[in-house]
């Protein structure tokens, strides 16, 4: 739509920030089949632009479960008309499960059996461990996220 693109016909970052938003919280309530809420947007990374008329996929894993939280990767393509996608932005955000009174609730692990995911496991653990870091410098704590 026109009103999701700029003068120069590009996607506003906002918009697309929006639809990641909305992929990973439905990946996210599948994977804990509960009401989550947002609680960090990790390493978004605009990769190159999305132009007026492009087709626009976004898919969505997670990638690290805890006890109450987890983190969803969503990676967003254009589709060109040979068929080739092209990568154009990845984002991680973490979400906490919640319970009908808005209180963290337990979820169930993620299954790890291919390489790809241990490694994609690794990297949000290390994500989390420099969240967790910022903390110690003043930073708080993201509404909703809790250490395990």
């Amino acid at each position: 739509m026109s009103s999701h693109v700029n003068g120069a016909g590009r996607l506003f970052g906002g918009q697309l920030m929006e639809w990641i938003d909305v992929v990973a919280a439905v990946a996210a309530r599948r994977h804990t089949r509960s009401d989550v809420t947002l609680a960090a947007v990790d390493a978004l990374e605009f990769i190159a632009p999305v132009h007026m008329n492009d087709t626009v996929l976004l898919s969505a894993d997670v990638t690290w479960t805890g006890r109450t939280s987890l983190e969803v990767c969503v990676e967003t393509f254009v589709e060109h008309l040979t068929g080739r996608r092209q990568l154009v932005n990845r984002a991680y955000l973490v979400f906490v499960a919640v319970d009908d009174a808005g209180k963290p609730r337990q979820i169930p692990p993620l299954t790890v059996t291919t390489a790809a995911q241990r490694q994609e496991w690794q990297q949000a653990e290390v994500r989390r461990a420099h969240r967790l870091g910022q903390r110690q410098f003043g930073q708080s704590k993201a509404p909703g996220e809790t250490d395990a």
